[in-house]
């Protein structure tokens, strides 16, 4: 072999370990070449061998010539042990193969947000009330804007003849059901709203001088001299009464009775009592149609076939002007409560309420304020008949 044999076959052995960029270069002794073409010879086609050489080559060291890996040795024969009978096998009790429960999720809970703050100095905007409330406070007067002043201290029900009353309201309702209601429909349908308003101040001009009467017996000489100049004006340049040019002149109109007039003096606390065909009443009004009786204009009229018709025709205005009220005791849970508190409540405004301060009258709602008294009036009780009939 040529003198660079041995390097030349130590750098073509080196080829299998370029992948390890370990690139063999340095020249080898003679010792060292001898050893490692002895080390290549006995490695032959073994890779992993040739690399050992290569190794060894490289570090200097003497080439070790590779260990042949040693005969496996037999294992030593095992003596088997004497087998002892098994017992029989236990059965095996089922398992259960349900499924394990699953277990749900906690869920998880939104955060909560802080509630907003409302800046110092404002309200939130008040809920518009419905318009069921909207009726009952139209008839109750129970009003919850709390910027409106607390209600007069009235008298509150006192009705301990309620079973008769009860008994006497079913009949009233039967009354008006099959008489009064459909007269009064029917005078509405048939007679045009401007005739129905002239028949209203006619009748309502009669009354004035009964409540002149009376507001002077309260000690109200001012309402009562208003009251008496209505009289005077409606009966005069308003045609007897069917036009109404007192209102346009700023004269208040004023409902007075000697019921209201009982109450000024001091019978405040009276009980309830419904008469039959007048309706709702109080013993204390009772005792006041007995005396505003003879000083009712329309009484004074002697002939009967006059009389009767106009009394006829008053009641039919009255109940024209009750209609409205229908709708409010439509599905009422009870009629008669809701009939007796409201007429209660209306009555005892009418007595008390010009007791309050002027600034807390004027904030009564309009309904309460209205001096209108529409309810059967003390012109159509019966009286016997004259000696010219």
């Amino acid at each position: 072999m040529r003198p660079h044999a041995p390097l030349l076959a130590f750098v073509l052995a080196s080829v299998p370990l370029i992948g390890d960029a370990q690139i063999l270069v340095r020249p080898l002794s003679g010792q060292q070449s001898e050893a490692f073409e002895r080390c290549m010879k006995e490695a032959g086609q073994d890779a992993a061998k040739a690399r050992e050489c290569v190794k060894a080559a490289q570090e200097g060291e003497p080439v070790q010539r590779p260990t042949e890996p040693a005969p496996p040795t037999e294992p030593a024969p095992v003596t088997p042990a004497p087998q002892t009978p098994t017992p029989p096998a236990q059965p095996v009790p089922p398992t259960d193969t349900t499924p394990p429960t699953e277990i749900a999720p906690t869920p998880v809970e939104p955060p909560v947000e802080p509630p907003t703050e409302i800046p110092p100095g404002t309200e939130p905007a008040a809920q518009a009330p419905t318009e069921a409330e909207r009726d009952y406070e139209a008839i109750y007067g129970q009003y919850g804007d709390p910027n409106l002043p607390a209600p007069a201290n009235t008298p509150s029900t006192f009705d301990p003849w309620e079973r008769y009353n009860r008994q006497m309201h079913r009949f009233n309702n039967a009354v008006d059901r099959t008489v009064a209601r459909p007269l009064a429909r029917g005078y509405v349908k048939v007679v045009p709203r401007p005739f129905r308003l002239g028949v209203s101040n006619f009748f309502n001009n009669l009354g004035q001088p009964v409540s002149a009467i009376n507001a002077l017996l309260q000690g109200k000489p001012k309402q009562a001299g208003q009251s008496l100049g209505r009289f005077l004006l409606n009966s005069t340049l308003g045609i007897a009464g069917i036009f109404d040019p007192a209102s346009d002149a700023k004269l208040p109109n004023k409902s007075e009775d000697f019921g209201q007039t009982l109450g000024v003096w001091g019978w405040k606390k009276s009980r309830f009592v419904e008469l039959p065909l007048f309706g709702p009443r109080t013993l204390r009004d009772t005792f006041g149609m007995v005396g505003d009786a003879p000083l009712s204009p329309l009484r004074q009229v002697e002939e009967d076939r006059i009389r009767i018709p106009l009394q006829g025709l008053q009641l039919v205005d009255v109940r024209a002007q009750l209609l409205a009220t229908d709708s409010f005791r439509e599905g009422a849970e009870d009629d008669y409560t809701l009939v007796r508190d409201a007429w209660m409540q209306r009555r005892d405004y009418q007595i008390f309420g010009d007791r309050m301060n002027r600034d807390d009258a004027d904030s009564l709602p309009d309904y309460l304020r209205d001096d209108t008294n529409p309810q059967v009036p003390v012109d159509a009780m019966p009286v016997m008949p004259t000696d010219g009939s």
